[in-house]
């Protein structure tokens, strides 16, 4: 059974009792053929052999409010079959955000009233400047555009390396911009990664940044400025949230940056359980880990449940995921997503999305609850200062390893950005 509709709603059943295929297919004139796509799909339900697409499912919207569809549609608009889907389940116990920066599939994802927020890093930036879409390309030559009004005259610009800088911030609010209008949450947008080291700068391009989302319909409410982990970062956080400009502290690797990161009143935080697994991978020499043991699993909890017992309002997000059990697993690239089931909120790629959509709710179980984490938290709420952070960071080889790795691939990318800004000068 397959419905069209102005809205993109479609479900289909590919295979029925008895092997045959029933199609339906409508345009405008969609009420008169709801109740037969609803007989068709009853005859699957009874049909032990049915099997449906569980990616149309998973992408219908629930704004759909025919009469005739009732409970029963509302379901299909979220699952990925008949019954409920890990998508569904997961999105109950944790917010959920979609790590991508394509409109089409965030759209896609958004109607199904699951996702709220979205995230974007220099990657998905750097792919808007050299996309070829027209939409994307359209930014892009806006970017350039305001960077010479702003920064050059009939003489030249100022200071060209400035120029450029602005045009790469003023893309970053423009993809965001359009996001925001897809998603009802917020969305997250990353100061020059290259600034990672240096506070004041990185505060003046975070106002910067905000005042631009502001002049363009944005309340900076629905934005959050992405800053790298380092010291210097998380204290122009502290700074920022102090302005009501709401930070999320990226490449998280320890504890330590975790712990850093709430007493400086950082909004939300994103530890990345997938790396965190990649290097001890690396150092143990093990090719998996059950969902539990794994480290980046470990250390996220961790982080969560000092965040519980103390107090603290800072949202832990997971991003970045990987198989635990390894690659060679069905259904383990989800394995990290679901051992932190329950956490404050995730922000996932579209593909491990689809495969939640594809999968059945009863493989989501709570293993993230404030209450039960905080009573087993034996961390102190020890009060760090730069130069106690810098002591224990020293010692730290997973954070230091991947938080510099993180940095260099993200400044690779933002370079490359500003070639094809300069370009477009």
């Amino acid at each position: 059974c397959t419905v069209r509709s102005p809205d993109h709603f479609f479900a289909s059943v590919t295979t029925l009792h008895s092997s045959k295929t029933h199609t339906l297919r409508t345009n405008s004139d969609m009420s008169s053929h709801y109740n037969k796509c609803l007989a068709v799909a009853a005859l699957a339900v009874a049909s032990s052999t049915c099997r449906h697409d569980a990616f149309a499912f998973a992408f219908a919207p629930r704004s759909i409010n025919n009469p005739q569809f009732g409970s029963t549609m509302s379901r299909f608009s979220s699952s990925s079959s008949l019954r409920a889907s890990a998508l569904e389940e997961l999105s109950k116990l944790t917010t959920l955000s979609i790590d991508s920066g394509d409109f089409d599939i965030i759209e896609s994802f958004a109607k199904t009233n699951l996702i709220t927020d979205a995230t974007t890093n220099p990657l998905f930036v750097s792919q808007a400047g050299s996309n070829g879409d027209k939409r994307y390309e359209a930014m892009v030559e806006e970017a350039v555009s305001y960077a010479k009004i702003e920064s050059c005259n009939l003489e030249g610009c100022d200071n060209v390396e400035d120029t450029i800088d602005l045009a790469i911030d003023r893309l970053s609010v423009n993809l965001g911009v359009e996001i925001s209008k897809l998603v009802p949450g917020k969305v997250s947008t990353e100061v020059d990664i290259r600034l990672s080291y240096d506070t004041e700068k990185s505060v003046e391009r975070a106002r910067r940044i905000i005042a631009m989302y502001e002049k363009l319909g944005v309340d900076r409410k629905r934005v959050l400025i992405k800053l790298a982990g380092t010291w210097e970062g998380i204290q122009a956080a502290a700074i920022l949230e102090k302005e009501g400009i709401e930070c999320n502290i990226t490449l998280v690797f320890s504890f330590l940056q975790a712990a850093a990161a709430a007493q400086a009143g950082a909004y939300l935080i994103s530890p990345f359980p997938g790396r965190i697994l990649d290097w001890h991978k690396v150092k143990s020499g093990r090719d998996s880990y059950s969902p539990g043991a794994d480290p980046g699993v470990v250390a996220v909890k961790r982080m969560y449940a000092y965040f519980r017992k103390y107090g603290y309002k800072t949202i832990c997000m997971p991003a970045s995921w990987r198989p635990s059990r390894g690659f060679d697993v069905e259904g383990a690239e989800v394995d990290e997503i679901l051992a932190l089931a329950g956490v404050d909120e995730m922000t996932i790629p579209p593909n491990l999305l689809e495969k939640l959509a594809s999968m059945d709710a009863s493989v989501v179980n709570k293993n993230c609850d404030a209450e039960a984490d905080a009573a087993v938290c034996t961390d102190p709420d020890f009060r760090l200062t730069k130069e106690s952070f810098e002591s224990y960071w020293n010692t730290d080889g997973c954070g230091k390893d991947k938080l510099e790795e993180g940095i260099n691939a993200f400044t690779a990318e933002t370079e490359k950005l500003s070639q094809i800004i300069i370009g477009k000068f």
